[in-house]
């Protein structure tokens, strides 16, 4: 393997693996084990195939083309406006999502060092912290990201190796397939799978080498999948389902990080793994923040024209960027599982019903793909007929969830 298509892999692993993977053994533990694992599967190979399909409407148009202008040539501006309010939606969840996650875990270590605060002034403190780090532009969050990366990555394989021994099966054998359409555990896991916006980006780096590319989106994607799978393995097989702690409960408490912390420290009481715990799922929170800050600047920053430069362009665009989801996790202090589950329903429609109906217009409608040397996903009509009807059935039950 080459150390272009090495690095690329790694991109794609990073992207995709963040803090929705904290929440993945509690949004989908009345699944269990082995049902969370068929539901992992499922999505991954749906998300891959999405992002196959992502990649044969970006190579239509020229290098630097992303979602908004695939969107706008291939749908027209119909699409150019789902995708724009959908992609602001999806950033704003996330956003969500990871202030309060961050915030309980920073309230939590806060705590055992003796120091107490409210959980809005931590979120406060939090965000203020990190975004910083984001305010000084992507040199900065590039070199912190790297060796959180490294740091995560590290924490995680020796954390499934030190919890693996304390395992139960009883554990592992709770929960009901029934459970498999929950509209929290479906949106949850779809989120953890979310790496397609940077395909565009993957395809300046390999040139159009449209074999590596396709390498590094599987490769990459599966990576993840076997993380997620061994993750859920030690959780869900050291904290039983029901009671106190209980993944259950976990699932219901606005402070489901912090709580998780907890479960496992007080069931293994071992104070290397509550260290690693309290390390990675810290890291998780940083790495995820940034990525999806810088992500959400940049994109308000080119949507209004407003360059991130001197203290007043900079001070707009992060102000725009941090306000609204801070705001959120201050009325909703449970915003961590539910800003990923709108989330979810944000990735149905930008990453699951999008691909194939870009694909389906540019293919049959507007002949774009006229090169018989293209790339494209095979499966024909029939799938991206398929994957449109998953698609809208999905839309329509986080809909419900929502209501």
């Amino acid at each position: 393997m080459n150390s272009k298509l090495f690095g690329a892999i790694l991109l794609i692993v990073g992207t995709t693996i963040g803090a929705g993977m904290l929440a993945l053994p509690v949004a989908t533990a009345q699944l269990g084990f082995w049902g969370s694992t068929g539901l992992l599967i499922g999505c991954w190979a749906l998300m891959t195939a999405c992002a196959f399909l992502f990649l044969e409407v970006n190579l239509w148009l020229p290098a630097n083309s992303n979602l908004i202008s695939m969107a706008g040539v291939t749908l027209g501006r119909p699409g150019q406006v789902v995708a724009w309010f959908f992609y602001l939606m999806l950033l704003y969840s996330i956003l969500s999502a990871y202030i309060a996650g961050g915030g309980d875990l920073f309230r939590y270590v806060l705590s055992t060092w003796g120091v107490s605060l409210a959980s809005s002034a931590a979120s406060i403190i939090f965000t203020v912290l990190f975004g910083f780090v984001v305010y000084f532009v992507i040199r900065m969050v590039d070199y912190v990201n790297r060796g959180l990366m490294f740091g995560k990555m590290g924490a995680l394989f020796l954390l499934i190796l030190f919890i693996a021994p304390f395992v139960s099966m009883t554990n592992l054998d709770q929960g009901q397939l029934a459970h498999i359409t929950s509209p929290s555990s479906i949106t949850v896991t779809a989120v953890a799978f979310t790496c397609l916006m940077i395909i565009p980006s993957l395809r300046q780096y390999f040139e159009d080498d449209v074999e590596s590319l396709r390498k590094a989106i599987f490769i990459g994607t599966l990576i993840p999948l076997v993380c997620y799978i061994a993750w859920d393995m030690v959780i869900m097989g050291v904290i039983p389902l029901h009671g106190t702690p209980g993944l259950k409960q976990i699932f219901n408490s606005p402070n489901a990080n912090s709580d998780l912390v907890l479960a496992l420290t007080s069931l293994l009481q071992s104070t290397t793994i509550t260290m690693l715990v309290k390390f990675f799922t810290s890291i998780c929170m940083a790495t995820s923040f940034l990525s999806v800050s810088l992500s959400l600047s940049d994109f308000l920053s080119d949507g209004l024209r407003v360059a991130k430069k001197g203290i007043r362009g900079n001070s707009l665009i992060l102000g725009m960027t941090f306000a609204p989801p801070v705001a959120v996790v201050l009325f909703y202090p449970d915003a961590f599982i539910r800003g990923l589950q709108y989330a979810g329903l944000s990735v149905f429609v930008l990453m699951v019903l999008l691909p194939p109906l870009m694909v389906w217009s540019g293919r049959y409608r507007l002949a774009l793909a006229t090169d018989t040397g293209s790339y494209r996903v095979r499966g024909g009509k029939f799938l991206l007929a398929l994957i449109v009807v998953f698609g809208t059935l999905m839309i329509g039950t986080a809909v419900g969830l929502r209501a």
